[in-house]
């Protein structure tokens, strides 16, 4: 390579016995010229690679930088052998050739900087700040109990706040709810421990905590081993280009590390409490429920729900029947969830309180076919399949039709949803290209699911999962009627009489009780949930053998079981109705998460008309801005005042959100303000009979008559008519009231 042409040892050589000044005077200063080539040339390489496309790689300007480096340590440690033998010619043009390395290395470090730094730390935080400053300034958000010093992981929306959120989820009721024609409910917040319990989240739902030895202060596990991954990689330029894989994969298969897997990273790497720098525990699991208890005794335990879910599965037998016991038909549910987080930061991202909205959508296990897939087979944007994952590459834009056929995805109505929800976000506003669909590692999925694909948004935090579409088989229906006893079933009636053969598998509870102890419901409900395949593949190796291995999911290790543990056959019966348990296709969506992936995706800056300072905008579709429009009479004058009065009557007739803004401040002004809270159109009020309507993001205006203000703007609001159209419709204005402070 360019810059190992460069040899210390020639300089370090000359070292094991006095050197002799005729010899020495010569060689330092060419070196120093060969050094200041080198660096041209390495500049030039780059440059011209550049230009032609191929921007190097983070492991090789890792490599790059770290053989440079060796350099300037060679000829650093060169240049002191000279002085300590005394030789003063050569030390000179020694000390030249060394700084023409490190200014080698210095660039070497940029480049590396600008790759590994092109998700742009300071400038995410930096971007992020200015976000959230406007955002808490106008009252989208605040902390709640702010006076009392707040309580972290709560936050209280305010007036434009509430609005996007509102939007949001009517929205989702429109994208969902009606198109779809999902069964709407509503549950309470308060579940029995009996609900949870079958659920399995009183056992299971968990995160991996650690606390400091000394304070007792608590810190989730992987988001201090997330937290050193990523700043190693983003600021500590010395790590070679295998340190720097080992950190990219664990970031990887975080999700899949074990308490021991986790516990053993964070002791090899020497992670500390971040605030004490004290010593840390090992992980331990943490139950996220906020408990309570139902009544006055306090005898019946409760929790604060963790999900919706559990109120649809519960209610499946009453919206079956109401349905017309026909599948396959969704619920959906949209309500506030509780979790106790370890240690809530990032804003509305991570927080103890929060809406979601939860669609099950219960279809035939043998049958998951979609009659509405085409709708959304040529939709093509960026997917993050297992296997990408797991071999370090990115996300690729791959077509749903595709992804469906190749079994990446694994049905179609999962490939459905997938679509649905990403049109969903994009529609929303959600930068299609900062948005991927990522699927679960094998061991971040539950032994019951057959798929399951988060959709994840970048924002200045990185890439957040804010919404989760999984295919849950039947796993929450057969644990409900298992734990309740009322069956959860569905029913497809034959036209006649059918010879079918079913797979029986009877555990024996006795023998596995004896041999598992407490673990013996697991490996029960594991057996029980064996395809027909395993189950005639564990019947044959039982009958050669007399015992088989038997992954338990559950209990993470491998069980023995012998043939007196298990009875499986296959039975024919004439049956008039096929009865099965329903699978589940269960998109959910973190709302609060959403939001604020919006408000980062839709915040802008440009500069005000003297350019003095930069104004701040938000560029909300106008299906979520908070505010539709605004009214502006142009000066104070009671015939403008009248009229502008008139105009909102009309609005707020139309169902129009709107504010009317008289302050005696410039027309600029009163733009610049309402642009900042993201109101898409405002109405500037200058005669009794006709106005402008201004466009927030392009400024252009167009002259309309007072009358039809209201049929325009609601138009517009609703999506059926564009801007593009009313500036063809109308004539285009251009007055004194520029944008201007």
């Amino acid at each position: 390579m360019v810059f190992m042409r460069f040899r210390p040892q020639l300089i370090a050589s000359t070292l094991s016995r006095a050197p002799k000044p005729s010899k020495t005077l010569a060689s330092p200063p060419l070196a120093a010229a060969a050094a200041r080539r080198r660096s041209l040339t390495s500049s030039l390489s780059f440059s011209s690679s550049s230009m032609a496309g191929a921007a190097p790689s983070e492991d090789a300007l890792r490599r790059a930088l770290a053989e440079r480096q060796a350099a300037v340590d060679a000829q650093a440690e060169a240049v002191r052998s000279l002085k300590a033998a005394g030789v003063k010619d050569g030390v000179d043009a020694a000390v030249e050739a060394l700084k023409a390395l490190k200014i080698e290395a210095g660039a070497a470090a940029r480049r590396l900087q600008a790759a590994v730094g092109s998700g742009g730390g300071a400038a995410r935080e930096e971007m992020r700040q200015a976000v959230v400053n406007t955002l808490e300034r106008k009252l989208f958000y605040i902390p709640s109990f702010k006076i009392y010093r707040g309580v972290a992981g709560l936050y209280d929306y305010g007036p434009p706040g509430c609005a996007v959120k509102s939007n949001v989820l009517a929205f989702w009721r429109q994208h969902f709810v009606l198109e779809e024609n999902m069964l709407e409910v509503d549950c309470p917040c308060v579940t029995p421990e009996v609900v949870l319990k079958a659920s399995g989240h009183v056992e299971k739902f968990t995160d991996l905590m650690v606390k400091d030895e000394k304070t007792g202060t608590c810190y989730r596990a992987d988001h201090l081993l997330k937290d050193f991954c990523k700043d190693k990689l983003e600021k500590d330029l010395t790590l070679s280009p295998e340190t720097a894989a080992e950190f990219k994969h664990v970031l990887a298969v975080l999700d899949d590390l074990s308490p021991e897997q986790l516990g053993a990273k964070i002791k090899e790497y020497g992670i500390v409490a971040p605030d004490t720098k004290n010593p840390l525990s090992a992980p331990y699991p943490f139950n996220l429920m906020f408990q309570t208890s139902i009544g006055p005794t306090g005898l019946s335990v409760g929790y604060m729900r963790p999900e919706t879910a559990q109120g649809i599965f519960v209610n499946f037998k009453d919206l079956y029947y109401y349905n017309g016991q026909k599948l396959p038909f969704a619920a959906a549910q949209i309500g506030q969830a509780f979790r106790n987080e370890i240690s809530p930061r990032q804003g509305l991202l991570r927080v103890r309180e929060f809406t979601l909205a939860e669609i099950e959508h219960f279809v035939d296990p043998e049958d998951k076919s979609h009659p509405k897939f085409a709708d959304v087979a040529n939709l093509e944007f960026l997917m993050f399949p297992r296997e990408l994952q797991l071999s370090g590459e990115s996300a690729k834009l791959l077509k749903l039709a595709d992804a469906v056929s190749k079994g990446t995805v694994n049905n179609e109505t999962l490939g459905y949803f997938i679509g649905r929800v990403y049109l969903f976000l994009t529609r929303l506003g959600i930068d299609k290209s900062r948005l991927r669909f990522r699927q679960h590692l094998p061991n971040e999925m539950a032994h019951y699911a057959a798929d399951c694909w988060d959709a994840e948004i970048e924002c200045s935090y990185g890439w957040i999962e804010c919404v989760g579409i999984a295919d849950r088989s039947a796993y929450d229906l057969k644990a409900h009627s298992e734990k309740s006893g009322v069956p959860l079933v569905a029913h497809e009636k034959f036209s006649k009489p059918k010879e079918v053969e079913k797979l029986v598998i009877v555990p024996s509870k006795k023998d596995l009780g004896l041999a598992f102890k407490g673990n013996q419901k697991m490996v029960v409900e594991a057996l029980e949930a064996m395809s027909e395949k395993e189950a005639m593949d564990m019947k044959a190796a039982l009958e050669s053998k007399g015992e088989t291995n038997f992954q338990v999911c559950t209990l993470g290790k491998d069980v023995v079981i012998t043939k007196k543990m298990v009875s499986i056959s296959m039975e024919k019966k004439m049956e008039h109705q096929r009865v099965f348990t329903p699978s589940v296709v269960e998109p959910s969506f973190g709302i609060g998460r959403i939001i604020y992936c919006l408000f980062e995706h839709s915040f802008y800056t440009r500069p005000s008309k003297s350019e003095e300072e930069q104004l701040n905008v938000f560029r909300f579709p106008p299906i979520v801005a908070p505010i539709k429009c605004t009214v502006f009479p142009l000066v104070k004058l009671p015939e403008l005042d009248a009229a502008a009065k008139v105009l909102a009557k009309e609005l707020t007739a139309a169902g129009i959100s709107h504010i009317i803004d008289t302050a005696g401040i410039s027309i600029g002004r009163r733009y610049a303000r309402t642009d900042e809270i993201g109101v898409p159109f405002a109405v500037t009020v200058d005669s009794a009979t006709e106005v402008t309507i201004r466009e927030r993001d392009s400024k252009q205006q167009v002259r309309v008559g007072i009358n039809e203000v209201a049929s325009v703007v609601k138009q517009l609001t609703e999506g059926q008519s564009t801007w593009t159209d009313v500036e063809f419709k109308y004539p285009s204005h251009i007055g004194p009231q520029d944008d201007q402070e």
